[in-house]
């Protein structure tokens, strides 16, 4: 019968840059699932002030903002401005564009696995 893990406390951790994007993006994961067949993967996404970040999900993803505030506009051009508590969905395929005045942080829990954004 496996056993639980606990993975501690992840918030205030340093985060590794995204170096494929231009904004100053971080991300990591800090939980995956050992299924193959059903990946699950949950970790922290911070994204400073500067470049905007445009990305498109191969994968279906639940992201909650923590801190901060993230300006996420998808392909039909609407811009939510999301704020702590806030929760959001994108699905296997959506297109969106992250950005912030100052800072967001947001914690996901992505149907994929480890280091596969």
């Amino acid at each position: 019968m496996p056993a639980m893990q606990h993975k501690g406390k992840i918030l205030g951790r340093e985060l590794p840059a995204m170096d494929e994007f231009e904004a100053n993006a971080f991300l990591e994961d800090f939980a995956v699932s050992e299924d193959p067949d059903k990946a699950i993967t949950a970790g922290i996404f911070r994204l400073e002030a500067g470049e905007s970040m445009t990305y498109t999900y191969t994968y279906h993803e639940i992201k909650l903002v923590i801190d901060g505030e993230l300006h996420i506009t998808d392909c039909t051009g609407e811009t939510v401005a999301g704020t702590k508590g806030d929760l959001f969905y994108f699905p296997d395929g959506c297109e969106v564009t992250f950005s912030t005045p100052d800072f967001g942080v947001g914690y996901f829990v992505g149907q994929r696995g480890e280091g596969e954004a």
